[in-house]
């Protein structure tokens, strides 16, 4: 064989053996990422499953809240129709927000007058906020109150942009996460859902019959009387008819 194509072929073993280490290379690159990539999805999962059981066995306990420290679990979101729902804790570092929603500090909490400000990765839990429609209704319970909100605007502002943290003279939700939702590395806007709290609803007493109540009474005769039975009290504002049921024999009435 010649010296040239001994050379050639040489070059080309060299080249293959390049390619070939260049291949297994990205493979393993490819599996490490995967491994992270499953890594952080279950840890997510785990780390919300626990905390989630803590927050429902705290909440029928009615325990107290503890002291505000960063990482603490302040309460849940959640916006049915979109089946959003997560855990949300103090803070908003990449470690917190890699396995819950965030609080961003030195904004309001959710009872207090102010903005409640909440921050989320737009491929994890804010992920289905793409799809946020004016009028969806968000709740956010805490271990001190359940607390309604509707959407009232969404906008699309840029990254360093921070007004929307400013606080509020009401009491409002705004929730930040990247934009756009498919973007892939740094998202270089944000996309912010602002929601105003309901007031809460006024606990309804029930009536009580009174003395001077117009229920009516049959009148005593000498003769004795079958018992009569009396219906009143129709409460259609709950849509089921309550119905106080008086039986009256010669007894004296209870309403009397």
């Amino acid at each position: 064989m010649k010296p040239a194509f001994r050379a050639a072929a040489g070059s080309r073993r060299t080249t293959a053996a390049i390619f070939r280490a260049a291949s297994y290379f990205f493979l393993g690159l490819g599996i490490l990422a995967l491994c992270y990539a499953g890594y952080v999805v279950l840890d997510a999962d785990a780390y919300q499953a626990y905390e989630q059981s803590k927050f429902d066995d705290e909440s029928l306990g009615q325990t107290p809240s503890s002291p505000l420290v960063e990482g603490g679990v302040i309460g849940e979101i959640q916006v049915r129709r979109l089946h959003l729902k997560a855990i949300v804790v103090q803070g908003s570092s990449h470690t917190i927000l890699r396995r819950a929603v965030g609080h961003i500090p030195e904004t309001a909490l959710p009872g207090e007058p102010g903005n409640v400000a909440l921050a989320g990765h737009r491929d994890t839990f804010f992920r289905p906020l793409r799809n946020i429609r004016l009028g969806d209704a968000i709740t956010f319970k805490t271990p001190d109150g359940t607390f309604e909100y509707v959407v009232e605007s969404t906008a699309v502002v840029a990254a360093s942009e921070v007004g929307v943290l400013a606080s509020s003279d009401g009491r409002t939700l705004t929730l930040i996460t990247c934009f756009p939702f498919d973007y892939i590395g740094s998202a270089p806007n944000r996309f912010v859902v602002h929601a105003r709290e309901l007031p809460a609803p006024s606990p309804e007493t029930p009536a009580i019959p009174s003395r001077n109540s117009s229920i009516l009474r049959p009148s005593r005769t000498s003769s004795p009387a079958p018992p009569f039975l009396l219906l009143t009290g129709l409460d259609f504002r709950s849509q089921t008819a309550t119905k106080v049921v008086h039986y009256w024999t010669d007894s004296p009435s209870p309403f009397v």
